[in-house]
């Protein structure tokens, strides 16, 4: 069982202790941002044919279940979600610790000719997009590729931009925006740390 610690996005791991934290997402929040992004998906794509829903780990992953059981719900369709691990593809291998290498899943027939929607739990920089693109046409030619955000924290320094945004969050760049949820966390709730008193 993973602890209920603070968590840090996979873009920003800097550590928390001694910062203040405020809670600006409930698990209530989180499930109404997730029934519109995936009526946005629905409507978006006109009924969601050849698509995909591929969760960056780690909180991607489950978003991304959490979206496809949705969809079903809301339309009766099965959207196919998977995983797709990014770590070979990191910019920043050379500066941290190698991470454990987690398991690609995709639907049975890949991605090929696909309509890919990349799941994620918060945006920043966007890096951690960048190598899931390039992860995503290592593996084969979609026909194109879409992204899905909980939270927009902002401070990009590539040009991404996310097709289906659950809450755009200003922060400055001394804080960070962690998410929970239930599946590793015991609980929903997005979490503002703030900067360090000077």
């Amino acid at each position: 069982m993973v602890s209920p610690a603070l968590r840090q996005n996979e873009e920003d791991p800097s550590g928390d202790q001694g910062r203040a934290e405020k809670q600006i997402l409930s698990s209530e929040d989180i499930g109404r941002i997730l029934d519109r992004i995936a009526h946005q998906i629905l409507e978006k794509t006109k009924g969601a044919p050849d698509t995909m829903l591929l969760g960056i780990p780690t909180r991607g992953v489950a978003l991304a279940g959490r979206l496809a059981d949705r969809i079903r719900r809301f339309a009766d369709l099965d959207v196919p979600a998977g995983t797709l691990d990014i770590t070979l593809y990191r910019d920043d291998l050379r500066r941290h610790a190698l991470r454990a290498l987690g398991p690609t899943e995709l639907p049975p027939g890949g991605v090929d000719d696909q309509r890919v929607i990349l799941v994620d739990d918060v945006l920043y920089s966007g890096r951690t997009v960048r190598a899931a693109l390039n992860a995503v046409h290592d593996l084969g030619r979609p026909a194109s590729v879409q992204l899905a955000i909980l939270v927009d924290r902002g401070h990009r320094e590539l040009p991404i931009r996310a097709d289906y945004v659950g809450k755009n969050i200003p922060t400055a760049r001394d804080e960070s925006v962690s998410v929970r949820l239930t599946e590793y966390d015991g609980v929903d709730a997005v979490i503002l740390t703030g900067g360090r008193e000077r």
